[in-house]
């Protein structure tokens, strides 16, 4: 028998980390191939900063989950 969850856990961070992989390589690296790389450093800048407040909330959102599964356990 299959563990469906883990499965689509498994698939979502793939997708995920496929993404993010696409949007600053690709991303990053047209910047530096058209504008140079001080532009290319700031195109990374920018889609860090950009991201932060999604990985913050994850984040949070991760710590929630943890204390919540900690406490059905007692």
């Amino acid at each position: 028998m299959r563990d469906l969850r883990k499965y689509a856990r498994q698939t979502n961070a793939r997708l995920i980390t496929g993404g993010l992989l696409l949007l600053f390589g690709v991303g990053v690296g047209l910047i530096y191939v058209l504008y140079g790389a001080r532009a290319a450093g700031m195109g990374f800048a920018c889609l860090v900063l950009g991201l932060t407040p999604l990985i913050l909330i994850w984040l949070v959102l991760a710590i929630v989950a943890w204390i919540t599964k900690q406490a059905d356990r007692q």
